[in-house]
């Protein structure tokens, strides 16, 4: 919020992230400081900073929650123990005010072609995503707001988030983690009013012993998005909590679309909503770029108030990413309900959705094919109940070579410091991958092998 009064851009990083999305986005944005806790989920982030820093000529500040610090960094407690009005009378603030087009957050997209694409979100825009979000989901100031999903997701923070909570006067709870035992404690001492989930949280508490035995009667809004919920877990939940679910087909690039509360049960249930704002604008179109009709499949276009324009010093993704009258190409695939509500059907773009976390799995492909026993790699999504999807790393080993996955992972956790979230969780070594009639590799068909790999497995334990 500081950031935001000054002008000074933050850059919407997640705690996961590891020294190689840390580096890139650092040098990518040229970022001037960064805000670390000195131990971050059982890695030294300290050390982390002191390796990046040291690649990264722009990071000129490094400050530290927590009383070690590494050389050249500033404790955050003596930061905020030196008044401001030594360094800038506050009069002079005014003069820090940004312009309201100017850039005000740098989201991150799930990244579909290698590394993280930063997303420019801008004061006037990222304004107007919160408030109309606000209206769609009824958040006002009488509401509590909980938040255990990672903070600086857009879906937690202006979706409507901690933004229209702060800008309209509700009152925010910040959970450790999203786990029911948890959550459910908090919703029943805070009454909580409105909380942003992803299916696999949801599941999880719908399974929870401690859910029939806690107060949730202040509860009026369960908001799932990150991935689409399915039905028969929809159905669940207006028979375990009542009328409080809304579904949220959203993304950081802008475009957000809500069920609303007064929708037939069946909306609520089978779709993931309709736009927030009256100027959105939506196509449906097939591979050609032209309209479907009514009904059918095609990829998701949007353009709005509060979509962008472009990413961030990404000129050559953008020719590919937006048509040429400025609709951005989301990804997704969906159909409009009888309702007029959207359905998602899937994703055109390669990317696994494990419960809300996208991972580009050219990315980790990349990565992968650097390991000396590999000559080849594809990463695709396999289904999971929980999560939705979870990455397989379909590998050709070069000739001779032996490779488990628990060696995989850790070539990648300690050797390539990725985030731990898009670490293979499945490997299956091919003697070829399969082709396409073009000659590229066949993702569709090693998506159906896993599928009915798994399936076999699974028959064999019942």
């Amino acid at each position: 919020m500081a950031c935001l009064k000054v002008g000074a851009i933050p850059v919407a990083c997640l705690p996961a992230h590891r020294h190689a999305e840390m580096g890139y986005l650092a040098r990518h944005t040229e970022a001037a400081g960064w805000l670390i806790p000195a131990d971050l989920r059982g890695v030294d982030a300290i050390v982390m900073a002191e390796e990046i820093r040291d690649l990264v000529p722009s990071l000129r500040e490094v400050w530290v929650l927590g009383d070690r610090i590494g050389r050249g960094m500033t404790r955050l407690a003596d930061l905020l123990a030196d008044p401001i009005e030594t360094h800038c009378p506050i009069a002079d603030l005014a003069r820090l005010a940004p312009s309201p087009a100017t850039a005000a957050v740098f989201q991150l997209s799930g990244g579909t072609t290698g590394v993280p694409k930063v997303i420019p979100r801008t004061h006037d825009d990222y304004l107007y995503n919160s408030l109309a979000s606000a209206d769609a989901a009824a958040v006002d100031r009488d509401s509590v707001l909980l938040i255990g999903v990672p903070i600086a997701h857009n879906f937690p923070l202006a979706c409507p988030g901690v933004q229209a909570a702060l800008l309209l006067g509700a009152r925010i709870v910040l959970a450790p983690s999203p786990d029911a035992e948890t959550s459910l404690a908090l919703i029943e001492r805070e009454r909580v009013t409105w909380v942003p989930a992803v299916p696999a949280t949801v599941l999880s508490w719908l399974d929870h012993p401690r859910l029939g035995r806690t107060d949730l009667g202040s509860l009026r809004t369960l908001c799932v998005g990150g991935a689409r919920l399915n039905p028969e877990p929809a159905r669940r939940v207006l028979d375990a909590l009542g009328p409080v679910l809304m579904q949220v087909l959203g993304m950081a690039e802008g475009l957000l679309c809500y069920t609303r509360h007064g929708d037939p049960a069946d909306v609520v249930v089978e779709t993931q909503g309709r736009p927030v704002s009256p100027d959105d604008e939506i196509r449906i179109v097939d591979e050609r770029g032209r309209d479907v009709a009514p009904g059918a499949i095609g990829e998701l276009l949007a353009r709005g108030p509060y979509t962008i324009r472009g990413y961030y010093r990404a000129e050559a993704h953008n020719r590919t990413a937006f048509t040429e009258d400025g609709f951005y190409r989301t990804g997704d695939l969906v159909r409009r309900h009888p309702s007029g509500n959207l359905v998602v059907e899937g994703r055109r773009k390669d990317l696994i959705n494990r419960g809300g976390e996208k991972i580009s799995a050219e990315e980790v492909e990349t990565l992968i094919v650097a390991h000396p026993a590999v000559l080849d790699v594809a990463v695709v999504a396999m289904p999971d109940p929980v999560l939705g999807e979870r990455a397989c790393a379909c590998v050709v080993l070069r000739e001779g070579a032996r490779l488990t996955l628990g060696e995989l992972t850790r070539y990648l956790g300690e050797e390539r410091r990725i985030a731990k979230f898009k670490l293979p969780e499945r490997l299956e070594v091919y003697e070829r991958l399969p082709a396409t009639a073009v000659g590229k590799i066949s993702k569709a068909a090693l998506r159906d092998d896993v599928r009915r790999r798994l399936e076999t497995e699974a028959t064999r334990r019942s």
